[in-house]
């Protein structure tokens, strides 16, 4: 494929997730402020606790077979067939491991209603796998624009179906009710618009070549997820459900800006960075465009998010949720690095070094352990500035490889973004000062929002930055 029909569908492709990933995060945004004034922290963090479980569940359903697919330069029938049986059997067995272990994890935390919650949540690993040959096709055809379609019917309807249940008083069924309507939503509408049915029997060569390539990546996520996840566990375990829920709220916000863009252009950018694999003077061009452009979309979005947090907070979810401002805050500065430490590990996996993906992981989650032991015995607050020093950390360790095979390094990369994150930050600054100076909270979020994005573009456009014309690029049909 030549490489201005790769630009073309990357553009494509980026344009519709982008669609995708916006539309959700609006309707997720606005669904989650309705709910949150419906519902009491102490309902998020009860439904906070089985999703602790669930994410590990998920992690072996999908044993990274998925990007071992993706990454194939041609799958067969036999392939397809053998992830498919692969998913549906271990998801089965995680069904019953979480069926059996409910009341256990429920007398552990000394919540009753948990073990019914986790019975009913895990039903989604009955069907859940069932749609994963459906998006690897898609995937792999480099259209994004069918998976858009289906997110936003399903992301629409759950909301509705959970604010309704809310409303009428189902309390944090509310929350379990609109996620298991999602997840079968999905399922339904991949099998209609990608009529797939399984014409093969398992493979032990595909499933060798699957595992091979998905086992390393299966041990990275498990380490990555407990990581993620031991925190609800602990903070659901030694604080009440109600702190549990205000740090999740926080995180929960602090990750859409991020994650929802990083993972935007991830899921583009990894089929697409695989077709150039071979060629590495190609791919550090790309790399390096990429990294400079995302983080010059992100770091804006995370300091706007944490200047405004206060009236945000404030003004959408009441005064109940005060206390999650400060978390809110500290955990922008945390998350904003997530798109450096997300496009050096997709390079490895796009170089086929899963093995460097695995032991990188090791290493940041021994190091991300001893942060949350030493800051969690302070306290939430304290374990939440832990967390910045543990994605700077990610990053020093994540550009080392990255260093070696395209010679792009850490000081490469840093000198790449800097002028982006001097600009973010300075855009931070101007938001305290905007808050500080005007009392009423609406004119603090209108005013502030727009003074930050006169100063961010007004300076990027006297500055000249090159990332400025790489999204006016991308914006253009």
């Amino acid at each position: 494929m030549s490489h201005s029909n790769l630009k073309k569908q990357t553009k494509t492709g980026i344009y519709w997730t982008f669609f995708n990933q916006f539309s959700n995060y609006g309707m997720q945004f606005v669904i989650g402020i309705v709910m949150a004034r419906l519902l009491s922290p102490q309902d998020y963090g009860i439904t906070a606790l089985p999703a602790v479980f669930i994410s590990l569940a998920t992690v072996f359903v999908d044993s990274g077979f998925g990007n071992a697919l993706i990454r194939k330069p041609t799958i067969t029938e036999k392939d397809l067939a053998t992830a498919f049986y692969y998913s549906f059997i271990i998801g089965c067995v995680c069904y019953a491991i979480l069926f059996t272990l409910s009341p256990y994890i429920a007398n552990f935390y000394n919540t009753p209603i948990l073990k019914d919650l986790m019975r009913v949540t895990a039903i989604t690993f009955l069907w859940s796998p069932l749609g994963t040959p459906q998006r690897i096709i898609l995937n792999r055809n480099l259209d994004f624009k069918t998976p858009t379609k289906i997110s936003i019917v399903t992301r629409l309807g759950a909301g509705v179906i959970g604010v309704t249940f809310a409303y009428c008083g189902y309390g944090l069924w509310a929350l379990v009710i609109s996620s298991l309507f999602s997840s079968i939503a999905s399922v339904v509408l991949n099998w209609i618009v990608v009529r797939w049915i399984p014409r093969a029997g398992w493979s032990k060569d595909s499933f060798r070549y699957l595992w091979g390539y998905g086992n390393k990546l299966l041990a990275s996520s498990l380490l990555d997820t407990a990581y993620k996840n031991v925190t609800p566990v602990i903070i659901g375990k030694c604080y009440t459900p109600a702190e549990l829920g205000v740090y999740n709220r926080a995180l929960g916000y602090a990750n859409l800006p991020s994650q929802n863009v990083t993972q935007t252009v991830r899921s583009v950018t990894f089929p697409v960075l695989s077709k150039m694999q071979d060629n590495d003077e190609m791919l550090a061009h790309s790399y390096r465009r990429m990294l400079r452009t995302l983080c010059f979309i992100v770091f804006p979005m995370m300091m706007i998010l944490a200047g405004l947090a206060r009236p945000l907070v404030l003004v959408m979810l009441t005064s109940k949720w005060e206390p999650c401002i400060i978390y809110l805050q500290i955990l922008c500065f945390s998350q904003m690095w997530y798109p450096v430490d997300a496009i050096n590990l997709n390079l490895l996996q796009v170089k086929g070094r899963s093995d460097l993906f695995l032991r990188l992981e090791i290493i940041k989650k021994i190091i991300g352990f001893i942060i949350m032991a030493v800051s969690l015995t302070m306290g939430i607050l304290a374990f939440c500035y832990g967390c910045i020093v543990y994605s700077l950390f990610e990053i020093m360790i994540d550009t080392h490889y990255t260093g070696k095979m395209i010679n792009v390094g850490l000081f490469r990369q840093f000198r790449d973004i800097l002028p982006t994150i001097l600009l973010s930050f300075f855009v931070f600054g101007s938001l305290l000062g905007i808050v500080n100076v005007i009392t009423n909270l609406y004119y603090q979020i209108i005013l502030g929002f727009i003074v930050a994005l006169a100063i961010y573009l007004g300076c990027a456009f006297f500055f000249k930055f090159q990332e400025l014309k790489d999204v006016k690029y991308m914006l253009k049909r």
